[in-house]
């Protein structure tokens, strides 16, 4: 089962959107890495989904999207297709994960996120 493990807030102004999610909502922003914050929304016993903000790319320039994790992100990039998606971005690999963007078929953007096997 997929289950959403993060967002990502996507601005032009990123710099901009982080100052604002701190100051109102108290949220740890990092500083950027590839255009990149990273964000932790709590760190209580009632602590949220974290997420990041970055500079929207071309294809998704401004909005939010969520981060479904899967046990296998080809299997699950065929199966969002089979079932009317569209890939935005395909597989890329990270040191720690893989990540795709999609969009269903009534136009949400989401991303789908595999954890690597760790290498001993």
């Amino acid at each position: 089962m997929g289950r959403v493990i993060g967002f990502e807030l996507n601005s032009q102004e990123p710099e901009k959107a982080a100052e604002f999610y701190s100051k109102v909502f108290d949220w740890e922003i990092s500083e950027p890495h590839w255009d990149y914050r990273a964000v932790i929304t709590g760190i209580s016993e009632k602590a949220g989904i974290d997420g990041g903000i970055g500079k929207g790319p071309n294809d998704y320039p401004h909005g939010t999207r969520i981060q479904i994790e899967v046990n296998s992100i080809d299997e699950a990039i065929s199966k969002a297709k089979n079932n009317g998606a569209m890939i935005v971005r395909e597989k890329m690999e990270f040191d720690d994960f893989y990540l795709a963007y999609l969009i269903d078929p009534v136009g949400i953007g989401f991303g789908l996120i595999q954890k690597r096997e760790n290498k001993a």
